[in-house]
């Protein structure tokens, strides 16, 4: 089977590799020209990705894996298509779909009735995206029709960089069709391109799992890592107060523990990274009136405010006006995405972006806080290694993982 995987960042390459090493033919398309000349000779042009570097040259040196930049002729000779492009949020929180509107429109030119396309995104998206968007889109540059000619999945990437070859293997992978026939062959592709871990804590076996429509798979990205924002954000709340009452949090939260009903978060730095702060403004696009979501201060436009993140003499030599911090979804390594690549810090890129002498002394401010194991405006509550864990299986925490 000929796959084009549409992306090759942090997500997206070591995808296309696993599909490699599954046997299949892999075409890695990129709008970035280093990127495809890196992949092509074999080397990663990341850091920082388990077995990514070993993996690639394995698969380029068996003629499995190649990339270019032309998008729409990779498509042409393909039968699968998976789009890990981008989606990038803007400051007011509303959805920016234009690297994904560009590579959509690449991907129509190079569909074609008779290879009979799945076509499968992975970028996590506000609920109704693929529907709504993607088919119409598709459907009007390629001039076919979806469900005949070809067919359009959605299918959330579930992974932390760094790890992506392990998650793949340890999380089910969710599908969700916008019709059965491509349901059914959504299954079919990722159940012989990924291997999976048994897990015996899943009320089903580990795998691929339908979940019925394009949809519920897109909801469910957004409800699980809306969940883990909320939870967070309670946690830090119930500290703030706590520490202004002169009571011990931990404790608190290791009594309400106790109960097994009772999953009470460690209190930690508020959420950063492109993935935590971003999905439940994603979420929110299409449920504004959702009244939980908004309520963890991640989500909020005070969310500066939040420990750590408060402008306090402690924390920073002078006060830093206009600086955006991590817990509202924009660290100084650029604006927040929801897919798997990274925008570096410019004062053009976003209002939110600081410069790169607010950005040096922001990472200041983050090496005080762990080297005195203590929040400024927090009764000096310790960081445990608890709170630094970034793993979803594990025991709540209130840190995310970048991607």
């Amino acid at each position: 089977m000929n796959v084009t995987v549409v992306g090759l960042g942090k997500i997206g390459l070591p995808l296309a590799v696993q599909f490699a090493r599954s046997g299949m033919t892999v075409i890695g398309a990129d709008t970035n020209p280093a990127v495809v000349d890196l992949v092509n000779a074999g080397q990663e042009p990341f850091p920082g990705e388990a077995h990514l570097g070993d993996y690639l040259a394995e698969c380029v040196a068996a003629g499995t894996m190649s990339a270019t930049t032309d998008t729409a002729d990779a498509v042409s000779r393909s039968h699968a298509v998976v789009v890990v492009v981008p989606l990038f949020v803007d400051a007011d929180a509303r959805p920016d779909f234009g690297w994904m509107d560009s590579a959509t429109e690449a991907i129509g030119r190079g569909l074609r009735s008779e290879n009979q396309t799945l076509v499968c995104y992975e970028t996590t998206l506000p609920v109704g995206t693929t529907r709504t968007r993607w088919k119409p889109m598709l459907e009007h540059v390629s001039g076919l029709v979806e469900g005949v000619d070809f067919d359009l999945v959605f299918s959330p990437e579930r992974v932390l960089t760094g790890r992506v070859f392990a998650d793949l293997r340890r999380y089910p992978k969710l599908v969700g069709g916008l019709g059965d026939r491509g349901a059914h062959r959504a299954v079919s592709f990722y159940e012989q391109a990924l291997q999976f871990d048994e897990r015996v804590d899943l009320s089903r076996a580990n795998g691929v799992w339908d979940l019925g429509s394009a949809e519920a798979a897109e909801m469910a990205k957004l409800a699980e890592t809306t969940y883990r924002d909320v939870n967070i954000g309670l946690a830090n709340q119930f500290a703030r107060f706590a520490a202004a009452n002169g009571i011990d949090i931990h404790k608190v939260i290791e009594a309400s523990n106790s109960q097994p009903y009772s999953h009470l978060h460690q209190p930690g730095m508020s959420v950063g990274g492109h993935c935590i702060p971003v999905y439940p403004r994603l979420y929110l696009w299409n449920d504004p009136t959702c009244g939980t979501t908004r309520m963890p201060p991640s989500c909020e436009p005070h969310a500066p405010r939040m420990p750590v993140c408060r402008h306090t003499p402690w924390a920073w030599p002078r006060p830093l006006r206009g600086v955006t911090s991590p817990a509202n979804g924009s660290s100084c390594w650029g604006p927040p995405t929801a897919g798997g690549r990274r925008r570096p810090p410019s004062r053009e890129s976003s209002p939110q972006s600081t410069s790169w002498r607010r950005a040096a002394r922001w990472s200041w401010c983050m090496t005080r806080c762990i080297r005195t194991r203590s929040w400024p405006g927090m009764g000096g509550l310790p960081i445990t290694s608890a709170s630094r864990s970034t793993s979803p299986s594990s025991t709540p925490t209130t840190r995310s993982m970048p991607r």
